[in-house]
């Protein structure tokens, strides 16, 4: 099973990631980065597998660069901020 199968499982992964990229040293605009390069590739690549991944999807689509951006943005902060 994917962490894409699951909401609650894709946040828990992006959770850990985004805990390792602090650890390391990242600061939040470099997460914030990746996770707009991470949220473009799975909205062009990558087949929704639930209702939730459906609507970022369809967010993402009709999102402009500078929205699409702070999307990526309220991921990590719903993921940081013990909002899982």
């Amino acid at each position: 099973m994917s962490v894409l199968d699951n909401f609650q499982e894709w946040k828990e992964f992006l959770s850990a990631r985004v805990s390792q990229a602090q650890g390391m040293g990242m600061n939040n605009e470099n997460i914030t980065d990746l996770a707009y390069q991470l949220g473009d590739y799975l909205a062009n690549d990558i087949d929704p597998q639930n209702a939730q991944e459906r609507l970022l999807k369809d967010l993402w689509d009709a999102a402009s660069e500078e929205e699409q951006r702070m999307l990526a943005s309220l991921m990590v902060k719903m993921v940081s901020d013990g909002k899982k």
